[in-house]
């Protein structure tokens, strides 16, 4: 029960930074417009994909899961 009380938090934890992280993204001038970022404008359409801003936060929540389980996992 102790594993699953734990992941449990885990997951919650990540819930409550993911969901300050979409609060404060708009006040992060950067966020979503780092070299990388594919912007294409057509006459009637605009495309944005942030491909660096994605690998880039995959690679934080990587390292701070890690972090995490290593001090806290078995």
């Amino acid at each position: 029960m102790k594993n699953i009380a734990f992941m449990l938090l885990v997951a919650g934890g990540l819930l409550i930074i993911m969901g300050l992280l979409f609060l404060l993204a708009g006040k992060i001038p950067w966020l979503g417009n780092l070299p990388g970022d594919i912007h294409i404008k057509g006459k009637n359409f605009s495309f944005h994909f942030p491909l660096m801003t994605c690998i880039l936060l995959s690679v934080l929540i990587t390292i701070l899961i890690n972090i995490i389980m290593k001090f806290f996992g078995k």
